[in-house]
């Protein structure tokens, strides 16, 4: 698994995740403030989309992870 693809997995995971913690109808809702965070997931991936620099990506690289194309 590449490092690019890692990034889309755990951005997708994070967003559902803070979705479901502050969304009122859902049964594991605990505050709205949980939006804030999808929120900033979802201007991180924005950046990263015009810039063509993520941090998370740079971390994972400096883990040990292969660079994708």
């Amino acid at each position: 698994m590449t490092s690019w693809q890692l990034v889309r997995i755990i951005a997708g995971t994070f967003i559902l995740l803070s979705l479901a913690l502050g969304v009122q109808g859902s049964p594991l809702f605990i505050h709205t403030n949980w939006l804030w965070f999808t929120a900033f997931v979802g201007f991180n991936l924005l950046q990263s989309g015009l810039t063509r620099w993520c941090l998370m990506e740079t971390i994972l690289r400096k883990l040990g992870l292969r660079a994708g194309n």
